[in-house]
């Protein structure tokens, strides 16, 4: 399967298995205390993001839209938010830049996208951050169709493009999807991988209806990915200099198949101390880099399990939430696909071997809408994460003729009940995750730095959601909390790569630091973990650099902050309001 080339795959240009969904079981009757309305209006949040036509796009380059960033860019403790943009067939408005929004500590954020230097038009794709020179402020990688960016963080508020002085421009026209800053080598510098998901030029690519990849249930559609050529991906080893030099071919990513790559995320899956690379790969098998320790990686997703679903069959794999939906200190791995078919949720067995996991854990009662952007996120602070994903179709044109294949569609809201199932909800999580958008990247962090987690959603061809997280109606004492943020030393400052567990009553659950996840997205790089009744945890602090650190009885309702070999250097009570 992995040998098939462009030929030999069937017309249909995305892989869905046609299933129908699960049956589902009764409800369990549980109250769900977390509840999501959009205030991004009122925060500020009103400029579109621009991306082909909302009607009847042309072209798959203006379906797979963009992702967007929580970051704290100016280290002022709230969380900012940095939001991508594309463009048109007929050109760039100029209301499409990517735009950064600057929080006013108030429910609010002011656009500062000129002032701090990124404003940028073009078909943007994906968004990675990381502290890559250790000057402690988050930088940030841009990938496009065409050419990528790196963007240096000065520390005053703005930020220089340095793509070509670091050794990473000059790659022609490409299309960049996923990318990861990880620190593959423990040198306590953060390299860069950066995925493509196919070739294309509008010389070459045929219009809907013009071939056989270009029709979905009779209609013409965008054509691809299947029936265009694969993209290749790159890794770029940090000099400790500023400059990056492409290792790709020596380190063994060159070596494994072409894949039509979309979100990368990098985290030590088999707890050896050393940072692998997963990448969700549409319509075709994806990969897992297995770090071998010795500058080399190794692909071995079909052979542990993660390259695709029981059944054997390729999805189209889009967005990644990376967490511990079963509290057995292991990460696991769920996977948005194309509708008329399941999402995935792959449980790790600890040593990096995974299983598919999406029918007994009640998941596969929903198949009908095209998954984007996700997270294994504890979003009620009962202890247990949940999962949360956002959809939208590809294929506009359908809705004109099929009911059931809407162009714009709701959020999805799995519960944890806690016996390794979940239960979707619908109007128990509140209004804002019934609206119907045509939604990609999402990410999350505590914007207004209460306690819970918020949501940030990119719409394709309208402004962004922001939603709220307001916790109510729980008894008291039964949704502690407790934040986490890691500062390197022999580890790169930003501590991309690290691994937290938290034991918390009889409950553990390990939560890692990403430099990219959902779809093509940055979360808060702050871990946030419910403890549910719990009013303490013990942490053990897994270092990029293979160090380990031990903290029994940290109070929770509080962000700690903890420095490489230093232990907690600061405790911070929530609800902060300055």
């Amino acid at each position: 399967m992995l040998a098939l080339s462009a030929a030999d795959l069937p017309a249909q240009g995305v892989a869905s298995r046609g299933v129908s969904a699960q049956s589902r079981a009764k409800p369990s009757g549980l109250p769900f205390h977390a509840r999501f309305t959009d205030v991004a209006a009122a925060a500020g949040l009103t400029a579109p993001v621009v991306y082909g036509s909302p009607d009847n796009p042309l072209y798959i380059l203006e379906t797979i839209g963009c992702g967007a960033a929580f970051i704290d860019y100016d280290n002022d403790g709230w969380l900012d938010i940095f939001v991508l943009n594309g463009r048109t067939l007929e050109g760039a408005p100029s209301s499409a830049t990517n735009r950064l929004y600057k929080n006013n500590r108030d429910g609010t954020f002011t656009d500062v996208t000129t002032q701090a230097g990124l404003v940028r038009r073009g078909w943007a794709s994906a968004v990675c951050a990381g502290d890559y020179n250790n000057s402690g402020y988050e930088d940030l990688f841009v990938t496009y169709w065409g050419e990528n960016v790196l963007y240096r963080n000065n520390g005053d508020g703005t930020f220089t493009d340095v793509t070509e002085r670091a050794g990473l421009g000059g790659q022609g026209t490409r299309w960049g999807s996923g990318c990861t800053f990880l620190d593959y080598d423990r040198d306590g510098n953060l390299d860069l991988f950066v995925a493509n998901y196919l070739q294309f030029d509008f010389e070459s690519v045929p219009k809907p209806g013009e071939s056989s990849i270009c029709v979905w249930q009779g209609v013409p559609v965008v054509c691809g990915p299947r029936g265009l050529r694969r993209g290749r991906h790159m890794l770029y080893r940090n000099n400790g200099d500023g400059t990056f030099t492409d290792v790709s071919r020596e380190a063994g990513i060159a070596a494994a198949a072409d894949s039509y790559a979309l979100t990368a995320v990098a985290a030590d899956f088999d707890g050896d101390g050393w940072q692998d690379i997963y990448v969700a790969c549409d319509s075709s098998p994806s990969l897992l880099y297995r770090n071998n320790g010795n500058g080399k990686f190794t692909e071995e997703a079909l052979e542990r399990g993660c390259a695709v679903n029981e059944d054997g069959a390729e999805q189209a794999g889009m967005g990644l939430g990376v967490g511990d939906y079963n509290l057995d200190g292991s990460l696991d791995l769920f996977k948005t696909h194309f509708f008329d078919d399941t999402n995935i949720l792959y449980a790790n067995d600890g040593s990096g071997y995974f299983e598919d996991a999406t029918l007994r854990s009640g998941l596969a009662v929903e198949t009908r809408y095209v998954g984007w952007g996700a997270g294994i996120v504890d979003l009620d602070n009962d202890g247990l994460p949940d999962i949360f994903f956002v959809t939208g179709s590809v294929y506009p044109q359908l809705a004109k003729e099929f009911e059931r294949y809407p162009a714009a569609t709701p959020r999805v809201v799995f519960r944890n009940l806690g016996n390794g199932r979940f239960e979707q909800l619908f109007e128990q999580a509140g209004p804002a995750v019934g609206d119907l958008k045509s939604s990609r990247g999402c990410a999350f962090g505590d914007f207004d730095n209460d306690g819970d987690l918020d949501i940030l959603i990119v719409n394709l061809n309208a402004p962004p959601s922001l939603l709220r997280n307001d916790l109510q109606g729980g008894p008291e004492g039964k949704a502690n909390w407790i934040k986490v943020k890691l500062t390197g030393s022999a580890s790169n400052r930003s501590a991309v790569g690290a691994t937290v567990l938290a034991k918390y009553g009889n409950r553990r659950q390990a939560q890692a630091v990403l430099s990219q996840s959902s779809f093509h997205s940055v979360n808060d790089s702050r871990l946030h973990f419910g403890l549910g009744e719990a009013d303490a945890a013990a942490l053990e602090v897994r270092w990029p650099s293979g160090r380990v650190e031990k903290l029994a009885a940290v109070p929770a309702n509080a962000l700690v902050r903890i420095e490489e070999g230093k232990g907690i250097t600061a405790r911070e009570p929530w609800p902060r309001k300055d």
